[in-house]
């Protein structure tokens, strides 16, 4: 009787676990096989998709909001959030373009000193890092909740960004500005695949270095650890709150890098730039595979997932979509891919 039992049971065991392990694979790769069927739909149905020009067009589109979701994957692989992304952008942009213009942020400006374009890359970076501090500083050392900061930071940092603006836009820059966001590599040459826009240069480089550090670096297995359990990482030994604070100064940077490229790409800093962001950003990362309960995820599946979501946008507009019908597909992919993570993470212990 016991060896009929243990007949029956083994070739059932074994299928669950095949099943687990092919729920699994899925799971880690849904992102990217999503993304594969979403090109080739949109080829099919529009039979120019795959044109050099709109390709690189898609991937600089996604440049920008892709920079600050690398920013985010560091936040939500502590267990974090940043609700703020889009109005540091969008001060970052303000604040570099008026000190670019020669404003009288600076001490002693006229309206003819500008900093130039490195003083405005410099200033922009620097808005966002002190904006990342001051909301790291208040989650580790005052204990408020990332939530409830970075929903306040929204708030607070947008209304500064109207402030400096004066309610309207700083806009007409120089080419030596503009080129930034709207210059490309081998410009001249006449192999359209070859003319790569500068912000997916620097997206991309930005993306390589982060996926550097999260994976063969210290540092990356401690921003993990904490994910994991903070408390538990506390104990071993790590300064947990320096960790989470450094996660909110890069992705600050980040976002403030974003700003100036954005007012460099449209040739205008506004006070509405950056509006939703925080939307497509962490959809980028839970879409990509990062857990938002934390300690799990990379920076390859954020990058998936930002250019997943610009695809589907695009091909949805190109296809006359309205652009309400996209922010409910975008929602529902969403809430799908996190419960999507939660089934999987359930199999896996089970």
């Amino acid at each position: 009787m016991t060896e009929l039992s243990e007949n029956v049971t083994a070739p059932a065991v074994e299928a669950g676990r095949r099943r687990a392990n092919l729920l699994g694979l899925i799971g880690k790769f849904s992102a990217l096989i999503f993304l594969v069927a979403l090109v080739v739909a949109f080829s099919i149905l529009r039979p120019g998709f795959l044109a050099p020009l709109n390709i690189w067009n898609i991937v600089r589109q996604s440049s920008i909001t892709g920079l600050i979701a690398i920013g985010m994957t560091f936040v939500i692989l502590t267990g974090g959030i940043d609700l703020s992304v889009g109005s540091v952008l969008a001060l970052a942009g303000m604040t570099a373009a008026y000190a670019y213009k020669g404003g009288t942020l600076l001490a002693g400006a006229t309206a003819t000193s500008g900093i130039g374009v490195g003083g405005a890359i410099l200033v922009a970076c620097g808005v966002g890092l002190l904006c990342g501090l001051i909301q790291g500083l208040a989650i580790t050392r005052l204990g408020v909740p990332p939530f409830i900061v970075t929903l306040g930071g929204l708030s607070a940092f947008r209304g500064m960004t109207l402030i400096i603006g004066g309610g309207g836009p700083i806009s007409a820059f120089d080419p030596s500005f503009n080129f930034w966001g709207q210059g490309k590599l081998f410009m001249d040459s006449e192999n359209p695949w070859i003319q790569v826009p500068i912000p997916v240069i620097i997206y991309l480089s930005v993306a390589l270095v982060a996926f550097v550090v999260l994976r063969y670096t210290q540092y990356g297995r401690y921003i993990y650890a904490v994910g994991g359990n903070a408390e538990a990482a506390r104990l071993s030994g790590l300064n947990t709150r320096q960790l989470i604070l450094s996660v909110y100064l890069i992705v600050g940077f980040l976002a403030g890098l974003g700003g100036f490229i954005q007012a460099s790409r449209v040739n205008s800093a506004e006070a509405v730039a950056g509006q939703g962001y925080e939307l497509t950003v962490i959809a980028s990362v839970v879409i990509g595979g990062t857990s938002l309960f934390g300690g799990e995820g990379s920076v390859l599946g954020t990058v998936i997932g930002s250019l997943l979501i610009t695809i589907l946008s695009t091909g949805l507009t190109q296809m006359n979509v309205s652009s309400y019908y996209q922010q409910i597909v975008i929602g529902a992919i969403i809430v799908l891919a996190v419960f999507f993570d939660r089934i999987t993470k359930s199999r896996r212990r089970a």
